[in-house]
């Protein structure tokens, strides 16, 4: 379950790949393509009314992109082109930088007048700078800001211009094969065919790119219809060859051959209109040994189309609002919040456990509601004025508007409610889940993909409702919403873990199963000596794939959709 993505597959050998992905795959041979969730960012930038600091002319500036590494150090990213003689440039080299959901990436734009061939830019004029996270440009697409010299002087009228577009080939390519009269491998049996696509790189080699489903016992197969990205299925070009291997599947890996077939997309997409493309399928070896022999079956491509597949920054950039809502555990289990051993109390530099939760998953989400208007909750307490047991408060004590300022309102809602409330239990999960679920229900009933929604509940122990929770979870699949539970302290998260689908797909206590995985679960204390951005970058590493799995789901377009790019 581990987003946002994994690194590409190696470039592998065909029979290596058969011998040992296989033999691993025994039950389930379907591949998975796993990618990893960062995205290539470009950014144009332009400029108006920048200071004049020649004598004689107008300035030439440059502008240079640093990215921070932490400590107020900062790395040189990329920089422009020096625009001679001009106060309102628009560059045109664009800077590039990877983008990252789960991580601040804080930027920080320079502009210089460039007056000699040196490299090193202390020597030249500063004409103003800008600071910003890279989740501020992509949610805006576009922003227009005053530079300044320094904290609190502006540079003049000078202001600059960000646009931001991923870079990207987002056509796929979505297939349906089936087969005919195969040839029967199994002596007891008939045959159990699946088939895996190759494309041939620039050395030759060919690189596994699609493996279908293990149809058992069937010489007429049809495969469920698939998606492969365009750049994984030929790089983007239609007419590169594409190797196609037909499998009698072995549970010990030692798959026999069918048959085997080239084509390339271009005449894969050929299949149209109710009218298949269809291919001989041969096995090389017995094509030499028998003249009679015709083919081993016949492979038919139903359906081949090309379509857009829109990502998370385009869903995002599209005009899509992350909603965040935050449910915070006040069983009696924490500890008295005065003692030092409780996982409420606030040390003397401010922070606890569930406070560090808060800021840093609080701080990247942020970037994308418009409002920052947030709900926060409590669980698990007994509330004012009557101290009755509740599961679902507002940490403002104001049910009509539950809503805070940015991460810092629910930092203070935090820090006013703890003394008033009273730490109680049982710890349930689901009156908080159902909340969330019941207003993104609402958006749900919307033709557009405007509204997706996170939660995050932060808890110290075991969850006491796991049933109704589970349930919970199996209806918000459903729905367009991510659940994010960070365990703080030392107790045992197991039942986290039955949430978390890692291990296999979540169903409730009826058999339902989780139309999507939704739900990720990390405990702090493996975070404790890391980085501050890390539990942030762990938590939320999932949401871009799961807000971009139900939309795909739904067939929702980006409210704005991009123009199909190659």
């Amino acid at each position: 379950m581990d987003l946002l993505v994994k690194p590409s597959a190696k470039i592998m050998e065909e029979t290596k790949v058969r011998g040992q992905l296989l033999r691993i795959l025994e039950d389930l041979p379907v591949v998975q393509m796993a990618v990893q969730c960062v995205s290539k960012i470009e950014l144009s930038i332009s400029c108006n009314n920048l200071l004049d600091k020649d004598v004689g002319s107008k300035s030439d500036p440059l502008c240079v992109l640093l990215q921070s590494v932490g400590d107020d150090k900062w790395t040189e990213v990329e920089r422009t082109e020096r625009v001679k003689n001009c106060q309102d440039p628009e560059f045109s080299t664009k800077l590039h930088i990877d983008y990252y959901f789960e991580k601040v990436q804080k930027l920080k734009f320079g502009v210089y007048d460039i007056d000699n061939k040196s490299v090193d830019l202390k020597d030249d004029d500063f004409l103003g700078g800008f600071e910003c996270t890279l989740g501020q440009i992509v949610s805006s697409r576009k922003i227009t800001r005053p530079l300044q010299l320094k904290a609190t002087k502006p540079a003049g009228k000078g202001t600059i211009t960000i646009t931001a577009d991923e870079v990207k080939d987002n056509r796929a390519i979505v297939m349906e094969v089936e087969a005919k009269n195969l040839d029967k491998k199994d002596l007891f049996g008939k045959s159990d065919p699946f088939l895996e696509f190759f494309k041939q790189e620039e050395d030759g080699k060919w690189q596994l790119i699609h493996r279908t489903e293990v149809i058992k016992n069937n010489l007429n197969p049809s495969w469920k219809k698939f998606t492969v990205s365009l750049h994984t299925f030929c790089g983007g070009d239609l007419n590169k060859p594409i190797k196609v291997h037909c499998f009698d599947y072995d549970s010990d890996g030692s798959h026999d051959l069918i048959g085997v077939f080239q084509t390339n997309v271009s005449d894969l997409q050929k299949a149209v209109n109710g009218s298949p493309v269809e291919f001989e399928c041969i096995h090389p070896e017995k094509q030499k040994k028998k003249k009679s022999y015709k083919n081993s079956g016949i492979i038919r491509i139903k359906y081949c189309k090309l379509e857009a597949q829109y990502s998370f920054l385009d869903y995002v950039m599209g005009g899509c609002q992350i909603n965040f809502t935050v449910g915070i555990d006040f069983t009696g289990s924490n500890g008295d919040p005065r003692s030092p051993d409780s996982l409420h109390f606030i040390s003397p530099n401010g922070v606890n456990q569930y406070l560090s939760a808060i800021w840093s998953v609080g701080q990247v989400v942020q970037d994308y509601d418009s409002d920052k208007l947030f709900p926060a909750f409590g669980f698990g307490a007994q509330i004012p004025p009557n101290f009755q047991v509740s599961h679902e408060f507002p940490l403002n004590f104001n049910p009509n508007s539950p809503y805070c300022q940015g991460v810092q309102g629910i930092v203070e809602a935090y820090r006013i409610a703890l003394p008033q409330v009273r730490l109680y239990g049982p710890t349930n999960f689901s009156p908080i889940i159902n909340h969330v679920a019941r207003i993104a229900a609402g958006a749900a009933q919307q033709p557009n993909a405007a509204q997706y929604f996170v939660l995050l509940i932060i808890t110290d122990g075991e969850i006491t409702d796991l049933d109704q929770t589970r349930q919970s979870i199996v209806n918000c699949s459903k729905l367009p919403m991510s659940i994010i539970i960070v365990g703080v302290g030392e107790a045992d998260f197991k039942a986290m873990e039955i949430l978390d689908g890692d291990s296999g797909v979540l169903k409730s206590v009826s058999g339902e199963p989780a139309v999507r995985d939704i739900v990720q679960f990390v405990p702090f204390k493996q975070f404790a000596s890391a980085p501050k951005e890390a539990l942030a970058q762990s938590v939320l590493a999932e949401v871009p794939n799961q807000l971009v799995s139900y939309f795909k789901m739904r067939n929702l377009l980006p409210v704005n959709p991009p123009p199909p790019t190659k």
